[in-house]
């Protein structure tokens, strides 16, 4: 097996991984629910690469990422649920589709600030969706059967478009601008700080009574109080914290260059010596900053 630009050489590849008598001992164990956590993490290094502004390890993370998608694809196949090609024909026809202005005919192109026109085709992809749900023997990637929920004369939710496997602060930030959409929603701070305060509050009281479950509920409702407020000021909270992580790893990355300096490590030192390197750490930043 030769290298090549072909996506069908990887498509081969990924299917004689699969091959039951020859192929790989770890890629036969895998399943979708196992195969999918890489996917996320193939995901984030993409954006990874992006942030550090870095061609090179973009280009092999794509790799990484297109690997994932023709993983899935080849556990569809195996299933007799779709192939790789469905997979292509699915967003070719999607893309089209949301294009009419580029894609279209004259009278589509010369509408294409049409209002309402990228809703009312997502609609009708939706409603396609649904119909091939409904005429499908199956459509449970674990092969399980399916379970009838009917809920046509009610029509769809209003958060059921928000993808639920989304990074948690950006489906929270989702949830609640779809929600504040149609007047959920504070319009002022002081009611979100309130919540803060109070979600404190109970946190405190789940840890006092050592009840693990209610700590983590309670957790979950801190962080949930704590991305609206990010929202109200229009702040990203993933982008936030992805930037407070950065500002912590350098500062981290201080603290072990400044005890290596004198021949230790991490390990050697107190954690007074290394609160003592953070905040020359901090010193450092804010005068880089002024």
């Amino acid at each position: 097996m030769t290298p090549s630009r072909d996506i069908s050489r990887l498509i081969e590849i990924m299917a004689a991984l699969r091959e039951p008598e020859t192929g790989c001992p770890w890629d036969l164990e895998q399943d979708f629910a196992s195969i999918a956590p890489y996917t996320v993490e193939e995901a984030y290094e993409v954006a990874d690469a992006i942030e550090r502004d870095d061609a090179i390890d973009l280009k092999e993370e794509l790799g990484d990422l297109l690997l994932q998608v023709v993983y899935h694809a080849q556990l569809a196949e195996e299933r007799g649920l779709f192939g790789f090609e469905d997979v292509v024909e699915g967003i070719t026809k999607k893309m089209i589709r949301r294009h009419p202005h580029v894609f279209g005919d004259a009278e589509a192109r010369s509408a294409r600030s049409a209002k309402g026109q990228w809703e009312k085709i997502k609609a009708e992809e939706k409603a396609e969706r649904q119909a091939l749900r409904e005429s499908a023997a199956t459509t449970r990637l674990s092969g399980e059967q399916d379970v009838a929920i009917d809920r046509r004369e009610a029509g769809p939710r209003h958060l059921d478009g928000v993808p639920g496997a989304l990074p948690a602060l950006t489906l929270s930030l989702k949830i609640q601008t779809k929600a504040a959409a149609v007047g959920f929603d504070w319009d002022r701070p002081e009611p979100i700080l309130a919540k803060i305060d109070e979600e404190i509050k109970e946190l405190a009281e789940a840890v006092d009574a050592g009840d693990a479950d209610a700590t983590e509920a309670e957790m979950g409702d801190l962080l949930f109080s704590v991305v609206n407020l990010a929202r109200y000021h229009h702040v990203d909270p993933e982008k936030a914290l992805r930037r407070c992580v950065r500002k912590f790893r350098d500062r981290f990355g201080f603290i072990e260059d400044g005890l290596a300096a004198s021949g230790r490590t991490l390990r050697d030192a107190s954690l007074d010596e290394m609160e003592a390197l953070w905040v020359a750490a901090k010193k450092r930043d804010r005068g880089q900053a002024g």
